[in-house]
């Protein structure tokens, strides 16, 4: 689930349009307080979402674009544009990548750039990588849009643009079928607020968020695949979440999954291995919390294409993380 952070006066003082959205603000005031980073559902195919050691993981040069459109029926709702690009060469143990995305809800937009650097450390058969990602973003928030109480609040006289800074750090242990990894993606403030008392804006969103995940891919038979998978995030003022994840590929060309989010979604997956290169990734979102009756969940597609496939002697686990 994707939330944002509003500061109380924000959410006290205005609706936002249409007025559907106060259901949402009802139904999670608790959870937007806490979490602010976005979340994807197909996380489990490129970790570089979450964990900037995951940058050239694949010894390739690796493209990856995703869009997310969730909470289908809310106007304003959260739309989520991804596009990003990491590479390694195999016999170098450093990695480096970027990546460019577009996050909007309701009158909120983010707009960044991240620049990601890894560095592996082999043991035997396995592999420990360290990831940092720097990174610059524009804040938006378009405050003379909104419906609001008091005609002559300040705090929505005018609308807010900020650039700021991003920093992130990741772990990812990982062998021939196992991989594990700990993150925090999110390192500084990232959103600007004006604060009523002071007159003055202020910059939030800095609860960390803590990411630790870890799959394990078994051969059920010849032709198929298992990967089970977990993800546990944990930030200060909510409760932990889990997302629980069972993949299966047959041979190699067609996956299917579903994962379940602890109190937020179902969602079902497919991916196809269209060639050595190209890979398509799609997943639905049904919503079981209380804002199934707000909306008719949520989609969210991806396209990875990777070049250079044959030039690479050895990649772990090259089609299932």
């Amino acid at each position: 689930m994707k939330n944002r952070k509003y500061s109380e006066s924000f959410i006290r003082k205005f609706f936002l349009k249409p007025a559907a959205l106060l259901g949402l603000f009802s139904c999670c005031h608790f959870q937007i307080s806490a979490q602010q980073t976005p979340m994807y559902s197909q996380y489990m195919f490129n970790m570089l979402n979450i964990n900037p050691a995951y940058a050239g993981n694949r010894a390739v040069n690796n493209i990856t674009a995703l869009y997310r459109d969730q909470w289908i029926g809310f106007e304003g709702r959260p739309l989520t544009a991804v596009f990003s690009w990491d590479r390694r060469q195999p016999e170098s143990n450093v990695g480096y990548g970027l990546q460019l995305y577009d996050d909007r809800l309701g009158i909120e937009s983010t707009t960044g750039l991240q620049g990601f650097y890894s560095y592996r450390i082999p043991f035997h058969q396995n592999v420990l990588t360290f990831g940092l990602s720097l990174g610059l973003l524009n804040f938006k928030a378009a405050y003379t849009e909104t419906t609001i109480i008091d005609a002559g609040d300040p705090a929505f006289a005018q609308n807010e643009s900020v650039w700021l800074p991003t920093a992130g750090f990741g772990l990812l242990f990982a062998g021939e079928n196992w991989y594990g990894g700990f993150s925090i993606p999110a390192l500084l403030k990232t959103k600007s607020f004006y604060n009523d008392k002071e007159r003055t804006a202020l910059t939030a969103g800095a609860n960390y968020h803590y990411f630790l995940t870890g799959g394990y891919i078994f051969k059920a038979s010849d032709g198929i695949k298992l990967k089970p998978s977990l993800l546990f995030k944990a930030v200060s003022g909510a409760p932990l979440q889990v997302d629980i994840n069972l993949n299966s590929w047959w041979n190699d060309m067609v996956g299917l999954g579903i994962s379940y989010r602890t109190g937020e979604a179902v969602v079902g997956l497919v991916e196809f291995q269209v060639n050595p290169h190209i890979r398509l990734g799609y997943a639905y979102d049904y919503t079981i919390s209380t804002l199934n009756q707000y909306n008719q969940g949520s989609h969210e597609l991806m396209l990875r294409y990777e070049f250079e496939l044959d030039k690479v002697v050895q990649i772990f686990s090259p089609r299932y993380y």
